[in-house]
């Protein structure tokens, strides 16, 4: 492979430039061996700041994360909030996860903001990136960031940009910030040099703020005294999970809480797992058995920065299984309204959010209680943003996406494992003062509601080929969409990206009302629903399906969760998806 001008220009400007020398030695050592492919990943294209930041593979390059394309997306942001907020004090918080290098880059990213003549709040050790939302609004910051790549493997590291309301940037913020990071042409125009004096260590009072936060959202404190020892086996997967996880189960009265010693550690490798994500089953093998072992009722796992929760129960036969992030929202939806009722804490202004590729049951739920839902683009700044627009109007429960991320509440403006845990295991000690399990819970929920089942394939394309191999099949799918699959006719084809609704038996035509995002909706004749969405953070692309099946009663749940998967199974067959 034959490096390109670009490429050759990009890699003459950093071994030329203001890089340390231990950065252009890697580059020389490239050059040298003759290690053409590695270094056209790592120069084809600068790091791209997108609507939510940075992330990629830390290392040399211009397409990788380091203190440079950090330092200038930073510098960017410095010179957009120095234009926003002109005559008043600029403060901003900073937090980070437990990855490689993320310490690192927080005191990089915190000594720029200072060199600006900007205030920073930087969290002493690591923190929850919910902690991060929160700390921004409780403040008064303009800005925030937390330097994290959530459950990417060890190789990758990121940046999150948050506004002054604890939501990550939207519109025109993002966009605005992205066109001044764009205009920093060189690292010379990064202030480097740390101004001391406005940088500010935050800890122990933000972490009583936040908790007391958590607290406030127990619904049934009575059911956990009754069943404080429900028995929670919780991994943190060597992230920050476990500077707060731990401390909100113990404040809402549980007093049986195992946790992963082997696991319990903060780690950027990650040596237990391949992959620290809740979504596997892999990741959470230690937990599982050590659930197994103790004859727990709840197993819980939180990603490394903690925004993202997976969990286990068992099922009628005794066996751990895993429930997806549709299931958990709908169980978290249910219950949040259901005590709420029972509490006599509802209003007719309460409201839930779910998005466009997140279980339909929620909007069942929502519709039982009389409860307005709505559903907005994939994001929780997204979810955020319909709060922010109806603050003071209405008032927000809950909601979710089926991505693992919960917000239950509206102290934090993003997921939050945290408050999620202590909820679900709420909701635990509540089933299990019934006489029930979660699992009982969640297939007596289906036989109210009825049974929707989810799938989610991700298809990963790395490099440059991968990224235009993503771009050809969303345009593929654009041009020549599919009029049947598995058999059912295509009745309906959302296209998120051009803000239109097509009937395909009619040919009419009506908006989404959201905003432009790259994803692809095929509604089939059975109401099926299949999503197209390329990863904004990752080099993949995302097939969600989701399948409705009649269940009158919860002994018929095994008979329909079966038609349910032989369903999902011919529909991906049909669309050769691999």
């Amino acid at each position: 492979m034959a490096l390109s001008p670009d490429v050759q220009q990009k890699i003459h400007t950093w071994l030329n430039g203001s890089y340390d020398a231990e950065t252009k030695a890697n580059i020389q050592e490239l050059l040298s061996n003759d290690q053409e492919e590695a270094l056209n990943d790592a120069f084809y294209r600068d790091l791209e700041f997108g609507t939510g930041g940075l992330r990629g593979i830390m290392g040399t390059g211009s397409n990788r994360m380091n203190r440079y394309t950090l330092g200038m997306a930073t510098q960017g942001l410095c010179n957009y909030l120095l234009r926003s907020f002109p005559i008043q004090e600029i403060k901003v918080a900073l937090a980070h996860d437990s990855r490689n290098n993320s310490r690192e880059f927080a005191r990089i990213a915190a000594g720029i903001f200072s060199a600006n003549g900007i205030t920073v709040y930087l969290f002493e050790d690591l923190r929850p990136t919910p902690e991060l939302s929160f700390a921004i609004r409780h403040l008064g910051c303009q800005s925030g960031c937390v330097i994290t790549a959530s459950h990417n493997p060890k190789e990758y590291n990121g940046y999150k940009v948050y506004w002054n309301d604890g939501a990550q940037v939207v519109a025109p913020h993002d966009a605005n910030i992205i066109t001044e990071v764009n205009a920093i042409q060189s690292v010379d125009e990064v202030k480097f040099q740390a101004d001391e004096s406005r940088i500010h260590l935050i800890g122990a009072e933000l972490d009583a703020a936040y908790l007391a936060k958590v607290k406030e959202l127990s619904i049934n404190p009575a059911a956990i005294q009754r069943q404080h020892d429900l028995k929670i086996v919780y991994t943190p997967l060597h992230g920050t999970g476990i500077t707060m996880v731990p401390k909100a189960l113990a404040q809402l009265g549980f007093t049986n809480v195992h946790v992963v010693e082997a696991q319990a550690t903060p780690d950027g490798n990650f040596p237990t797992v391949l992959s620290p994500n809740p979504e596997e089953k892999v990741a959470m093998q230690l937990a599982l058995d050590q659930a197994k072992s103790l004859g727990a009722d709840l197993v819980l796992a939180t990603d490394p920065d903690a925004d993202r929760v997976g969990i286990a129960v068992k099922n009628t036969d005794g066996e751990w299984v895993l429930v997806n992030g549709n299931q958990t929202a709908a169980l978290l939806t249910h219950y949040l309204l259901s005590a709420r009722h029972k509490a006599g804490k509802m209003t007719d202004k309460d409201f839930i959010v779910y998005t466009i590729v997140t279980s339909d049951v929620l909007g069942d739920v929502a519709r039982a209680y009389d409860v307005k839902a709505y559903q907005t683009l994939t994001g929780f700044k997204y979810i955020a943003g319909i709060i922010r627009d109806l603050e003071g109007e209405a008032n927000y429960i809950g909601g979710g996406e089926e991505s693992y991320g919960y917000m239950i509440g509206d102290f934090v403006r993003d997921k939050d494992a945290i408050s999620a845990c202590a909820l679900l295991a709420e909701m635990a000690a509540v089933a299990k003062d019934n006489g029930h399990t979660l699992y009982q819970e969640m297939m007596q929920m289906y036989a109210t509601y009825g049974f929707y089942k989810e799938h989610l394939i991700s298809l990963t394309k790395k490099g440059q080929r991968g990224a235009e191999e993503i771009q050809e099949m969303m345009r593929d799918l654009r041009a020549n969409p599919p009029r049947t699959i598995a058999g059912l006719p295509v009745v309906e084809l959302r296209d998120y990206k051009t803000g239109v609704i097509r009937n395909l038996q009619t040919n009419q035509e009506t908006t989404t009302g959201l905003e432009s995002s790259n994803v692809l909706q095929f509604i089939l004749a059975d109401g099926s629903k299949i999503s197209a969405r390329p990863s904004g953070t990752e080099p993949k692309i995302k097939f969600y399906f989701s399948v409705k099946q009649p269940l009158k009663s919860v002994v018929d749940y095994k008979l329909a969760e079966k038609l349910a998967d032989e369903k999902i199974t011919a529909i991906i067959q049909d669309m050769q998806l691999k």
